[in-house]
């Protein structure tokens, strides 16, 4: 069932990420200092917040280390989304976006370190904003692109400044100061196969008024795209098996299988007899690669002088976005079902059968056979577990529809010369509603099947027509179809309340050997986060939606969280030799939280670092933090739940119970029958059945974390060039989360000879009580058992280099933008007894944690250069080469009958590094601006690994869309007039 799990629980993304800390470089060490973006637009003012810090002054811009991308390369990119933004930055793994299909949410998230998309915080303008779901994660959809200045994506732990959730580090995006005048741009962009056309258009408008004291600014948006479907690329429209090559799919297929004495047959229509064999259902066709998307948006902002010593400021937000997504249809996906005997469309060879497998005469079925009135003393029914996809119903989709609105005030001045104070209010909700159609329900199956007449169902609901379950595609009439269908729906709801009190400055006094005074930040700070999801009855019965992947249930929690927190940067020494600047640096926060109908947890977090610049064209750096990350509201209050997870073997499957006694008692102490002994499958399309939930006694992660870097800038042989090199480590204990499928699957199988029956870690698995399966009926078949807990550890420690160049060749300006990152290791322990799991440059199902593919090596060079307004881009992306983890995947040549890719020889146990290029050309003329890109150049096709190698998610398409390229090559075109 690859995609029966619309909102599937994934065990690969439920463990979550570590801690990270950069520190203290001069912005400009970074990139060169942003420039107005329009005639009449100032710069950023003289003292700033640089993102990492809550310092205020001119003299100290010397934080973390920030991988700023500017409004101009988004421009140059086209891109049209703030994810788009983020998935070029090197170590930056893609999350939940565009390209994830099934088990989108209707959000799109970012993930620092590829190690938990709720370990970081989402900033406007160096404030927090309304999250979108129950774990705490901003939608980058609701950022209003247009207005943005610059981004900022500090990939250190930043909890001392930002609080809980920024262990990863923070992604800000700053908005353009003081616009004047009018700003109007419309894109439009196209894949060369003339699918998944998306358009955009801004209009931007600002004012400074009374004399400078005041400024208003509105921008108002609008994006639509359309989607791009699997079936529409030759590498992607048959789904292949990841181990054996061939063009498979799904179990739950049609014609129906129907299960009889522990085995699954189908029945021949030449007969009427229940056969072995069957063909899976090919569901790629149905999928897509880019969701499509529509989004109005509105975003406001005011600031003004009331008087010398006073300035209001505010912002206003309002968001409302459209996501679809669409998978195969619907179907039983392993539903034990009820079936009369005399139903009238039952084939009297299966009948037959059936009767056989029951223990009934010849007489005694053909008197069944007969019975069509239920207090007829032959009436009879038996069950049998159905896998039949309903293609007469069409696809299933999904409609996520989010309104989300953010409304800030703040008041701000100067207490003294030195020492700035800053007060503020916000508050946020966002409302999702997903409606979901083309879902059969399982109750009106049921209804249908005990018809014994073609005219009517013996229970006589209103409109309940008899279901012909029993002939291939097209049995199904349209009135029958109709029967089982029915909308559904479920919200989501999340509210954030937050105030805020600020301090910052210096002390007006300098230490002896320096020249700079000690500057400091303090403050408080109150937040209180309420979130909700709400679903009806179809929504939330287990099971009742035909391929919904489990139950969507209740919840309802509430916390709240006061922290008072401090910084200090010291200026040790100054303008001496070989001490061009010696500066150490530091803070603490102390966090109160108090969780509805839960325990109160106190928290302290505290950093210390300090930098050294011999001269003024090399600086050293360094940084220790400690942090700590909270449980968000869906760890908390999450009840247990059937989801699905990824698996591909499961041992008990196939004839190995058999022939080893020990291995058949776990089977049957799991649940399962003793007729499924030596016929039980492997999870259809390599989804298995999982329990897992919150849990109300859980304890903050703690992390520690280091770094040490230097950064070349100033070279009087070299202008204009600067170079940063950073490495990280990074340790998280007390991880939140629940262990990896392969785990739960070792801590019972891992020694089949020295395993009981007995053991907590074999029966807590719960298999299906008709077919012995993981798979199945989330209302029967729980499956692996996944809580949460404390017990996991992560690691990780890598390089992050940061390059830019600018200088004339003559009457052309070139710019050089690179950034590179080398991740060493990237680890997760689940337990004290788990495997200590590596993952980086690897792809599986275990290693699914990291969300994506985690490279070893991603760099994005950028080449700019500029004549007479006229702009020529060129943007380099690498990624370096991946492996399958336990490398027992398919390699030789692909089968007959598999599209495109038959007769290719492949090997799905690795993926070469891959290489796209961008390119962009502008046209600026007078006010008015004409760009032209054309994305992945040389439309580099994804690497091909199969369907059932790694992640729902991530593993789609036979490839990892959300990695590599899989629209192909795509040409943009934008129009922006500025007056």
């Amino acid at each position: 069932m690859k995609t029966n799990n619309n909102a599937a629980l994934k065990a690969g993304a439920a463990p979550f990420a570590l801690a990270l800390a950069l520190i203290s470089a001069p912005a400009f060490a970074q990139e060169a200092a942003p420039q107005a973006d329009s005639a009449t637009e100032t710069n950023e003012p003289t003292a700033i917040v640089v993102t990492g810090s809550l310092i205020r002054n001119p003299n100290l811009i010397q934080a973390t280390p920030v991988n700023v991308t500017t409004a101009d390369q988004i421009a140059l990119k086209q891109s049209n989304t703030a994810e788009e933004v983020l998935r070029q930055v090197p170590g930056i793994v893609p999350n939940i976006g565009s390209a994830v299909n099934n088990g989108a949410t209707g959000s799109n998230y970012v993930d620092l370190r590829g190690l938990g998309s709720n370990r970081n915080i989402v900033l406007l303008d160096g404030q927090r904003i309304v999250p979108a779901d129950l774990q705490g994660r901003v939608d980058l959809n609701n950022i209003p692109l247009a207005l943005i200045s610059r981004v900022d994506a500090l990939t250190g732990a930043a909890v001392t400044t930002y609080g809980a959730d920024a262990i990863t580090g923070v992604v800000n995006f700053v908005t353009k100061k003081d616009f004047a005048g009018v700003d109007i741009a419309v894109s439009d962009q196209i894949t060369q196969q003339g699918d998944g056309n998306y358009f955009r258009g801004d209009v931007t408008t600002g004012v400074n008024f009374d004399d400078g004291r005041g400024n208003a600014v509105l921008s108002i948006g609008y994006q639509k795209s359309n989607p791009v479907y699997q079936g529409a690329r030759d590498f992607s429209n048959i789904q292949l098996d990841s181990f054996s090559g061939t063009a498979g799919g799904s179990g739950t297929a049609v014609p129906a299988r129907f299960s009889i004495n522990g085995a699954n047959r189908v029945i021949d229509p030449s007969t009427g007899l229940l056969k072995p064999g069957f063909t899976p259902f090919n569901f790629n066709p149905y999928n897509i690669f880019q969701t499509p998307f529509q989004r109005f948006n509105i975003f406001a902002q005011a600031n003004y002088q009331l008087s010398d010593a006073v300035e209001v400021y505010t912002r206003g937000l309002f968001s409302k976005n459209t996501v679809k997504t669409i998978i195969a249809p619907s179907g039983l996906f392993a539903e034990s079902m009820k079936i009369p005997f005399s139903n009238p469309y039952l084939p009297a060879g299966a009948a037959g059968q059936f009767c056989a497998a029951n223990g009934l005469t010849d007489a005694e079925c053909v008197a069944a056979r007969a019975a069509t009135d239920p207090t007829d003393p032959n009436y009879r029914t038996f069950n049998t577990v159905v896998r039949r996809r309903f293609v007469e119903t069409g696809t299933r989709n999904s409609q996520y529809t989010t309104n989300v609105f953010d409304y800030s005030l703040g008041f701000r001045g100067a207490l003294t010369k030195t020492v700035n104070w800053d007060v503020r209010a916000s508050y946020g909700e966002s409302d999702r509603l997903q409606t979901i159609t083309g879902y059969v329900l399982k109750s009106r199956v049921q209804d249908a099947l005990l018809a014994t007449n073609k005219n009517s169902c013996l229970s006589g609901n209103d409109g309940c027509v008899p279901i012909n379950l029993f002939g291939g595609a097209g049995s199904i009439t349209p009135e029958q179809a109709a029967y089982t269908l029915s909308p559904s729906t479920s919200s989501n709801n999340t509210s954030l309340f937050q105030v805020r009190g600020l301090l910052s400055g210096d002390f007006g006094f300098t230490v002896p050997t320096a020249s700079e005074p000690v500057g400091f930040a303090a403050g408080a700070e109150y937040r209180r986060y309420r979130a909700a999801q709400i679903s009806d009855t179809l929504s939330k019965t287990p099971g009742e939606l035909g391929g919904a992947g489990g139950a969507a249930p209740d919840i309802d929690g509430a916390y709240s969280v006061w922290e008072s927190y401090g910084e200090l940067v010291a200026p040790l020494v100054s303008d001496k030799p070989f001490f061009k600047s010696l500066t150490a640096e530091g803070g603490v926060r102390y966090s109160k939280y108090s969780v509805r109908g839960g325990p109160k947890t106190e928290a302290w977090t505290y950093k210390f670092g300090g930098s050294w610049e011999p001269t003024e064209q090399v600086k050293f750096r360094g940084n220790y933090s400690r942090a700590v990350r909270a449980p968000n509201i869906a760890e908390l209050f999450t009840p247990n739940t059937v989801g699905l997870t990824n698996l591909a073997a499961d041992p008990c499957a196939g004839a190995a119970p058999l022939t080893n006694a020990n291995l058949r008692a776990i089977c049957l102490a799991q649940g399962a029958p003793a007729n499924s002994i030596g016929q039980i499958l492997n999870p259809t399309a390599a989804q298995a059945n999982i329990t897992s939930g919150g849990n109300i006694n859980l304890k903050p992660e703690k992390a520690t974390t280091y770094t040490l870097g230097a950064v070349v800038q100033n070279l009087p042989f070299l202008p204009g060039f600067s170079v940063s090199v950073d490495y990280y480590n990074i340790k998280v204990t007390n991880q939140i989360g629940t262990p990896l499928p392969g785990d739960l699957i070792d801590a019972c199988f891992g020694n089949v000879t020295a395993a009981s029956a007995t053991d907590t870690a074999c029966t807590i698995i719960r298999r299906g009580p008709a077919t012995g399966g993981l798979d199945g009926s989330p209302a029967t078949t729980k499956g692996l058992f996944g809580g949460l807990t404390n017990q996991g550890k992560l690691f990780t420690d890598g390089i992050d280099v940061i390059l830019n160049y600018q200088r004339p060749i003559g009457a052309v300006k070139w710019t050089l933008n690179a950034v590179a990152n080398v991740t060493f290791h990237s680890k997760f322990k689940a337990t004290a007894t788990s495997i200590d799991r590596e993952c980086v440059g690897l792809y599986s199902v275990n290693c699914s944690f990291t969300g994506s593919i985690q490279p070893r090596h991603t760099w994005s060079v950028q080449n700019t250069f500029s004549l007479k307004g006229m702009d020529l881009s060129l943007l380099w992306r690498h990624q370096s080469s991946a492996r399958y983890e336990d490398g027992n995947a398919f390699k030789g040549t692909i089968p007959a009958d598999s599209g495109a890719l038959s007769g290719q020889t492949v090997d799905f146990n690795k993926i070469d590094a891959f290489d796209y290029l961008d390119v962009t050309t502008r046209f600026n003329i007078e006010q008015f601006t004409l760009t032209f890109t054309v994305q992945n150049l040389f439309n580099t096709k994804p690497p091909i690994v199969g369907n059932t190698i790694g992640s729902t998610s991530y593993n789609s398409g036979n490839t990892y869309p959300s990695s590599y390229d899989a629209l192909g090559r795509r040409f943009a075109v934008g129009a922006r007039v500025k007056f």
